[in-house]
């Protein structure tokens, strides 16, 4: 089954660097699960990082420690679960979602790093541009 963006996702992921926008559009077509982009997935402004990073969910304040998303360098997605049909942040769910957002980089021949991999701060959610990408902060 193919998927596409929803006219949310699509409002959401506005300002993303054009090529991690590409792998997005590639590997929701290619994920057994379809996905999403939540409201506060895309660009942040820095009170928007600031709320996240208060809240524990982030690990940059958008201070002295900016993110990705502030750039478009990043993205959070949700998947969908394919049982209830509504927003899911489960590790499964997510790591179905993230297969395809690499394997569609792969194909692209973009880097792209999956915040899931991450050690420490283990990000499910998040993906971001990787630093050989030429990403001007």
């Amino acid at each position: 089954m193919s998927y596409q963006f929803g006219k949310s996702s699509l409002k959401n992921r506005a300002g993303i660097n054009p090529d991690l926008i590409a792998v997005l559009d590639r590997a929701v077509e290619i994920s057994i699960y379809d996905f999403g982009i939540p409201q506060s997935g895309g660009v942040r402004t820095v009170a928007q990082q600031k709320e996240l990073f208060d809240q524990g969910l982030s690990m940059a304040d958008g201070l002295t420690h900016k993110s990705h998303h502030q750039s478009g360098n990043a993205v959070d997605v949700f998947a969908i679960d394919p049982e209830t049909g509504k927003a899911s942040w489960d590790h499964e769910h997510l790591a179905v979602v993230a297969a395809a957002v690499l394997q569609s980089a792969s194909e692209l021949g973009i880097e792209v790093q999956w915040g899931g991999l991450w050690k420490g701060f283990c990000d499910r959610p998040h993906f971001q541009l990787g630093e050989n990408h030429g990403i001007v902060e």
